[in-house]
């Protein structure tokens, strides 16, 4: 049973839950009632201190990282464009691809480089030595920061 009473005369609150019986100064709970302690003004200071660096440091990061898209993007243009280049050749016709490691010209952005790989491939793909109707085409490019993309295409002498 509880039992709630307030006592105008005396300002006191009567808690009555079952047999036992508390009793409180009315200004008490209200004293009671306001604002944040100074410990828990601290306790808060000290948990922001150390969740706001982990939650600042991955964005930090990224936000330093997001350069890199631009530089991938730019890179593998310049591969695709130099790999439709040279897709346009006849197989057995063009100077262009002769087998062999070709490096200039330059991409027309400074800080990248490319190179290209013409050689000869079996029907498995595989390194051959002779021309067996296939010449693998491999365009690498390299953005400022070093990292080297690839693309692959392979052209056949078959009609």
């Amino acid at each position: 049973m509880r039992k709630f009473e307030f006592n105008s005369k005396f300002r006191l609150w009567r808690f009555r839950i079952g047999h036992s019986e508390l009793q409180t100064n009315h200004s008490e709970l209200l004293f009671q009632s306001k604002g944040f302690t100074l410990i828990e003004i601290i306790i808060l200071i000290v948990m922001a201190g150390i969740l706001l660096p982990t939650i600042i440091v991955p964005f930090v990061t990224g936000v330093r990282g997001s350069g890199k898209p631009e530089k991938v993007t730019t890179a593998m243009y310049f591969a695709h464009q130099r790999m439709e280049e040279l897709m346009k050749f006849d197989y057995s016709r063009a100077p262009e691809l002769n087998p062999g490691t070709y490096t200039l010209p330059a991409p027309p952005v400074s800080g990248y480089t490319w190179q290209w790989v013409i050689s000869y491939v079996d029907n498995n793909f595989a390194a051959s030595e002779s021309d067996v109707g296939y010449k693998r085409i491999q365009v690498s490019v390299t953005d400022p920061e070093g990292d080297t993309y690839n693309v692959h295409s392979v052209v056949t002498d078959f009609p």
